[in-house]
């Protein structure tokens, strides 16, 4: 039996690092979509800037980590199968999403698939519907409040800067953009560079027994869980690239700062509180909102129609996978 626990435990931690490259493949968009697409910052600069930042905040702050890891199913619902299910279930939506092109929440997604495997195996009672809630209220809040923050934040750069010659803003806000994409990326990695940590975590405290894994979360597993999102960042998802920083509005630099900013400020503070919102929501809700700003008509509505379709089908597609390699994993093992 140990030896199949050790089996486990090694095929989760593998599957946690697949998470979280996919993770970094989609959601690169979020960190760099924006100074990409307002040229304020080369590809190749954007992506190792958003890597070398989201690696720090994947290393700061556990709260996200220890709401995935504890707070989504009932302790006795928490098993290797759930785990590697709900793995599983965001790692295929992940991937095939990228593919498309189409920028999703991988946090969101894992969360359905945890809390549907966990239905599978043990029923709905395995799932904690108190801190569901608050996960499912940020799916509403932060998207809102990332185009409205981008929306205020432009309207009150346009007013400041209203007798600014063009060319000079410019020059101003191309260079402002590496603070602004940097924090981004930070802020990326404190709240979806936490998914692989607590899944690892919860994977060990099953191996273990020791909840007290929770209060001191082994430096190899920040480490590894970093380095895999933030590797995932430096290859880039290019095609998720393209929608976010080009399809949906066309962005100049003082575009770019003012939804960076805005989407870092939602995220960094849904951290602090250890609500895992998704990244791709805040960064591009918040490109909605500072493309509004022209004109209602700048924004080209039926990307961003695709976009928030993708964000709908996440819940039901992960969560239908999840449950289906659960109950399958049930039956095999």
């Amino acid at each position: 039996m140990p030896d199949f626990a050790l089996g486990y435990l090694i095929i989760i931690v593998v599957f946690a690092v697949g998470f979280g490259l996919v993770n970094g493949f989609n959601d690169a968009a979020n960190a760099i979509g924006a100074s990409v697409g307002s040229r304020a910052i080369s590809p190749r600069n954007a992506v190792m800037l958003a890597a070398v930042f989201n690696f720090a905040g994947a290393a700061s702050g556990l709260a996200v980590a220890r709401t995935i890891g504890k707070g989504i199913l009932v302790p006795d619902a928490i098993s290797y199968l759930t785990v590697i299910a709900a793995l599983a279930a965001v790692i295929v939506w992940g991937g095939a999403a990228t593919y498309l092109g189409l920028p999703v929440s991988i946090t969101h997604g894992f969360v359905s698939g945890l809390a549907a495997a966990g239905a599978a195996t043990v029923g709905l009672e395995a799932i904690q519907w108190g801190v569901m809630q608050r996960v499912l209220s940020s799916v509403v809040a932060a998207p809102v409040l990332g185009f409205i923050g981008g929306f205020a934040v432009m309207v009150v750069l346009f007013w400041v800067f209203r007798q600014s010659a063009p060319a000079r803003m410019r020059i101003i806000f191309s260079r402002l953009q590496w603070l602004t994409a940097a924090f981004l990326a930070y802020s990326h990695g404190k709240n979806d560079g936490q998914m692989p940590i607590g899944v690892i975590t919860m994977a060990l405290v099953i191996y273990t027994g020791q909840a007290t894994l929770w209060d001191k979360i082994p430096w190899w597993v920040i480490g590894i869980s970093a380095l895999a999102i933030s590797s995932g960042m430096a290859f880039g998802g290019w095609r998720v690239i393209k929608t976010i920083g080009f399809k949906v509005a066309d962005l100049q630099p003082i575009h770019g700062f003012a939804a960076n900013l805005s989407a870092a400020g939602v995220i960094e503070a849904a951290s602090h509180l250890g609500i895992p919102v998704s990244t791709t929501h805040c960064a591009s809700s918040a490109i909605m909102g500072v493309g509004s700003t022209r004109r209602f008509s700048a924004v080209r509505w039926g990307v961003a129609g695709n976009i928030v379709v993708a964000w709908i089908l996440t819940f039901p597609i992960c969560g239908g996978l999840g449950y289906l390699f659960a109950w399958l994993l049930k039956m095999v093992f």
